[in-house]
């Protein structure tokens, strides 16, 4: 399949925005080129120059970690810039559509409507544990949609979906399937980037804001084949990921094994957090969890959900979600948080 057969036409001989610093490898003796101050900054005066706009040290680096090749990765402020840049990228407004699996991370449906491209749900079998419908999703496809969106593991329910199942997708469907693994270090279960060389059309997401802990660095990464990688740097803002986030992100991926260990801890308190839940009498249901959070149905939800911000614990109340009756998304915190939660819903049981 040609990426070009998929791209929407106009972008076919799109020029990408292009620096100096685009066109120049290595060092110069002086930067004359972007307007920034010659005499220095409020700051360090290293913070005055524009940013790698390509983030070539830190691609090589997260490459290395994560054993991708530099050139099958795209960086954005946050997954959301690529969730974004691949709707604007391959759908047509008015005209084109994606696949989601509700309930799910909601920003793919966000995007879609911001960009006037049509939603199609195929929800999750919630009889099953929220599996994927994959019936149901090849029913769905249609001419005119170009991407499937799949979170896993799955947000708020936590599960990784069958990877068979995603594979069979990949194989039939001749449109750009999205893998969203923005809670993939805390899942006993490989990843799918070990098969992005077998298909084209398979981009994985995944993030910095979770198991690094680093959300407020606004940092998500895209892999996927060249020619779809290609296509993002062409239409991404020039400067989209700041130096300070370039310097932080090879800081952090320099203390890797340090994440490993919070990595360990967070799996360990949410299996307990999930013993303490079932124990309780206002807990319906603890779903099984690959992720950093738990996925819970309770006696009357959205009451339990109010009752505890008057308590000041706050959880996600997905109550109001396609398929999600009473449950709530909680978040495995440190020890004495969990504690804090499970208190306050034991003395509502009372």
């Amino acid at each position: 399949m040609e990426i070009s057969k998929l791209l929407r036409p106009h972008l076919l001989d799109i020029k990408p925005y292009s620096s100096a610093r685009d066109e120049f490898e290595g060092e110069a003796r002086v930067y004359l080129d972007a307007n920034e101050n010659a005499f220095g900054s409020a700051l360090e005066d290293r913070w005055r120059r524009y940013p790698d706009p390509n983030q070539k040290a830190l691609k090589r680096r997260i490459g290395e970690v994560k054993g991708v090749p530099a050139g099958n990765i795209f960086l954005g402020n946050g997954s959301d810039e690529a969730i974004d840049l691949l709707i604007r990228a391959f759908c047509n407004p008015g005209k084109d559509r994606i696949i989601i699996t509700p309930p799910t991370f909601g920003m793919y449906e966000v995007s879609a409507h911001v960009n006037d491209v049509g939603v199609i749900s195929v929800p999750l079998i919630a009889e099953d544990n929220y599996s994927l419908d994959l019936e149901g999703i090849m029913e769905a496809i249609e001419p005119g949609v170009k991407i499937i969106f799949l979170c896993s593991p799955n947000n708020p329910t936590g599960n990784q979906l069958d990877p068979e199942a995603i594979i069979t997708i990949l194989e039939k469907f001749q449109g750009v399937v999205v893998v969203d693994e923005a809670y993939i270090d805390f899942s006993s279960k490989p990843s799918l980037l070990s098969r992005l060389d077998e298909f084209w059309n398979l981009v994985v997401l995944q993030t910095f804001s979770k198991a690094w802990g680093l959300a407020a660095m606004r940092l998500g990464m895209a892999f996927g084949g060249k020619e779809i990688i290609e296509v993002l740097r062409h239409i991404k803002t020039p400067y989209n990921i700041s130096g300070i986030t370039q310097e932080l992100a090879i800081q952090a991926l320099d203390n890797h094994e340090k994440i490993v260990f919070f990595v360990n801890e967070i799996v360990a308190q949410r299996e307990w957090l999930s013993n303490e839940l079932n124990k309780l009498d206002i807990v319906k249901k603890v779903y099984p969890s690959d992720a950093n959070f738990l996925f819970v149905m309770v006696e009357k939800g959205h009451e339990v959900y109010e009752k505890l911000l008057e308590k000041g614990v706050v959880v996600r109340d997905r109550s109001q979600a396609p398929h999600c009756v009473d449950c709530m998304r909680i978040t495995v915190g440190a020890h004495e948080e969990n504690m804090i939660l499970l208190d306050s819903l034991r003395e509502m049981g009372e």
